[in-house]
């Protein structure tokens, strides 16, 4: 733990930071759960409530700004400080992307709940339980200062972009298989896309606090399994 500063309610500063960054963390962590579930369930209002609610992750995101730059005009903060000052900045704008992808998921569930279901959103759901579950992680690290526990969770992103991968063909082979399914199909990729990229931001909040702990970069490259770029459907091996 760091020690205190003499002037307390420099550390009632820094306390209500973190505070803001917690409760920001919570609100898009229930953005991209009930828009899972709202996927899986088909439930309308549900998803129509992350689409809502998303103004408020907002909200948190200026409020984190203007406390970083009274922090930055009114304490000159350095060193251990000023980490913090800036993680929190970067922190909160992936948490800011995240409820935003988590909102984008919602709008289309809203229109996939028009059309006939497709298999493959098990294997979506199993995706975005994944990373609902890799997202908290990297926030209890980042909150606690766990550097060693979210290189665990940094680690893990391959799971995701296996995952993707995976769904990716599976789609493909959808559509291919019956043209009625493209329409379904395409939404499903699409929100798959949102739900593999909040995985990758989460990865930056590890990386974060990483820095925040160390004081420095990873020198080691983000593991990396994605292969949807080149992925082939699933009896089409010819080209």
């Amino acid at each position: 733990m760091p020690e205190p500063h003499i002037v307390k309610s420099y550390d009632d500063e820094l306390g209500r930071l973190n505070d803001a960054i917690a409760r920001m963390a919570g609100l898009a962590e229930t953005q991209l759960t009930q828009a899972i579930q709202a996927l899986v369930e088909r439930d309308d209002q549900r998803a129509a409530q992350v689409i809502a609610s998303d103004a408020e992750v907002d909200r948190f995101e200026e409020m984190v700004n203007e406390q970083v730059a009274r922090l930055l005009a009114l304490r000159a903060p350095v060193a251990d400080d000023l980490r913090v000052a800036l993680s929190a900045l970067k922190v909160a704008a992936s948490l800011e992307r995240m409820a935003d992808y988590a909102a984008n998921a919602a709008k289309r569930s809203l229109v996939l709940n028009q059309l006939p279901p497709i298999p493959a959103l098990r294997s979506l759901s199993r995706m975005g339980w994944l990373v609902i579950e890799l997202s908290k992680e990297v926030m209890d690290c980042y909150l606690e200062r766990d550097a060693d526990r979210a290189m665990i969770a940094w680690e893990r992103d391959q799971e995701v972009d296996e995952l993707h991968s995976s769904l990716f063909r599976e789609l493909l082979t959808y559509m291919m298989e019956d043209p009625r399914n493209i329409a379904s199909c395409t939404h499903l990729l699409f929100i798959a896309k949102n739900v593999e990229r909040i995985g990758d931001l989460a990865t930056n909040i590890a990386e974060m606090t990483w820095y925040l702990v160390n004081g420095g970069g990873l020198r080691r490259a983000r593991p990396k399994r994605d292969t949807s770029a080149y992925a082939m459907p699933r009896g089409d091996r010819s080209q």
